[in-house]
């Protein structure tokens, strides 16, 4: 399958110790199948960093996610166990680290933010975290590469 990156580098080697940590999966390299996704993404970062955006694109057969040769966690839509995972690696005061090479699932944009916030100020509980993102149209889904075992896998087209 062919995954996309949005960035203002072109990027050769990719460096997990560039990456940033309490993002959604934890610190690694994330990617996208969805293009559009990923020139948005390239897009928001060239106004930011005031360079021309790049999207970079990389090969991976999924079949490694189900062999048995990467570690591999998915989530196919919003869900309590999700939630929880998504706050855990966000959330700065706890020392929180997973063991697995990729991870698979929405991405928590702006609006599932807000609503991550209201979730760790205690203004609402999981049920209506839950409840609030049913009804968010447009789910977009995101890759976590979170090893080096795991970026072995990916091939710069």
């Amino acid at each position: 399958m062919k995954l996309y990156h949005g960035s203002t580098v072109e990027i050769q080697k990719i460096d997990l110790t560039l990456s940033r940590p309490n993002k959604d999966f934890g610190r690694g390299f994330y990617l996208t199948t969805d293009l559009a996704q990923a020139e948005r993404l390239a897009q928001l970062r060239s106004m930011i960093d005031g360079r021309v955006g790049v999207i970079n694109e990389f090969e991976f057969d999924e079949a490694r996610l189900h062999d048995g040769s990467l570690r591999f966690r998915s989530f196919e839509t919003y869900s309590e166990e999700w939630a929880e995972f998504i706050f855990n690696n966000r959330n700065k005061a706890i020392d929180f680290h997973h063991d697995y090479d990729v991870v698979y699932g929405p991405i928590a944009n702006d609006r599932v933010g807000e609503q991550i916030q209201k979730l760790e100020d205690g203004s609402i509980d999981v049920a209506e975290f839950l409840n609030r993102l049913k009804y968010f149209k447009g789910i977009t889904f995101q890759y976590l590469f979170g090893t080096e075992r795991a970026i072995q896998h990916l091939k710069k087209i």
